[in-house]
């Protein structure tokens, strides 16, 4: 079965043609960093825009890359939640117009849901058992899947995703956007015992994630150089610093430093939380996936506990770790093959939860 995948969840457009659930033909992205940078974030009307101004061009990119005409595709599938709304609308109403003109099933797929089986698409491989990671600007989750469509959420952050707290320490840091890269880039060259910072429910029983205390210790220490930089005694009113305005104490001397002990901080929470859940679950293997994924520290560190309790390890490909619609016609397949169809006035779930 060739499936074309649309996804429009938040600030990226993309279309893929994957035949049987395992095989991508095409995997299109067209990114919006460069449109939200000044902004620092994503602005949801600016991005509902482009999506309409480029979503029938990459739908037509993916057709060409594939080989295919739209005649050859067997079901469309898009994703119905969690994003932006305005977002969600564009590519939701695509996929749904496609399918009604063609006569073809279609099926609304979780974003969330999609990126527990592409780790095992990146491995054309079959799914397994696992405990997954999902660790993005807008999700940090621990899973239980089974199989296809059969899974358990095992814990969940209970305030900032991974990603977010990346964003927003980077946006303290006047750093660019997005913040994870940035981050990541200093700390290349920082010392990671450095400075102390807390890891937010590391020890605790339960497989939830917190970074709130995290981002409130940065807040603090940064607070702290501020007021030794200009010599006064109380910490002074610390502000956000706009882009390219780095805490000149930062800039060369302590920044990398600072970066690796933020980021090592991250890390450690992420691998133990995840180690500990398979550890729990009895499974062979962890797979991870989402934005954060891209991180070479926590794809090393996670690599070697993983390692250490002989479990298998299985990232999603780079392309497959951000938003993608190779990810949403990979799962769509699984749905669609069973027979489950959605109905033509399916709307936009911008607070879809994994149930």
């Amino acid at each position: 079965m060739l499936v074309l995948g649309i996804e429009t969840s938040c600030d990226e457009t993309s279309a893929a043609v994957v035949r049987d659930g395992r095989e991508i033909l095409s995997n299109v992205v067209a990114s919006q960093i460069a449109l939200h940078r000044p902004y620092g974030g994503v602005v949801p009307e600016l991005a509902s825009r482009h999506h309409l101004e480029v979503i029938d061009t990459i739908i037509a990119e993916s057709l060409n890359e594939a080989g295919v005409r739209l005649d050859d595709i067997e079901g469309v599938a898009a994703t119905c939640g969690p994003g932006l709304a305005s977002s969600l609308l564009i590519g939701l109403t695509a996929g749904k117009a496609i399918a009604l003109a063609r006569n073809l099933p279609f099926i609304g797929i979780n974003h969330l849901e999609a990126h527990l089986v592409s780790p095992w698409l990146s491995a054309r491989r079959n799914f397994e058992p696992n405990v997954s990671l999902i660790v993005s600007g807008g999700h940090t989750i621990l899973v239980h899947a089974r199989a296809v469509g059969d899974h358990t959420v095992l814990g969940q952050t209970l305030d900032d995703a991974a990603g977010e707290a990346f964003d927003k320490v980077a946006k303290l840091l006047g750093l660019g956007y997005p913040g994870g890269p940035e981050i990541e880039k200093y700390a290349r060259d920082g010392n990671a015992n450095a400075i102390s910072l807390p890891r937010g429910k590391l020890h605790d029983p339960d497989l939830d994630f917190s970074f709130s205390g995290l981002k409130t210790a940065v807040l603090y220490w940064l607070r702290k150089q501020s007021s030794a930089e200009s010599g006064e005694s109380s910490a002074g009113n610390f502000r956000v610093l706009p882009a390219g305005s780095r805490l000149s104490a930062l800039d060369s001397r302590l920044l990398p430093d600072f970066c690796a002990s933020f980021q090592q901080a991250v890390v450690e929470v992420l691998v133990g939380k995840t180690v500990a859940a398979a550890r729990a679950c009895r499974v062979r293997a962890v797979t991870v996936s989402g934005g954060v994924a891209c991180n070479t520290a926590l794809r090393d560190q996670l690599a070697a506990a993983c390692q250490r309790h002989h479990i298998e390890l299985l990232v999603a490909g780079r392309k497959l770790c951000t938003d993608n619609a190779g990810m949403i016609a990979g799962l769509a397949f699984h749905k669609l093959r069973t027979g489950l169809r959605s109905p033509m006035d399916l709307d936009a779930q911008p607070n879809l939860r994994l149930a």
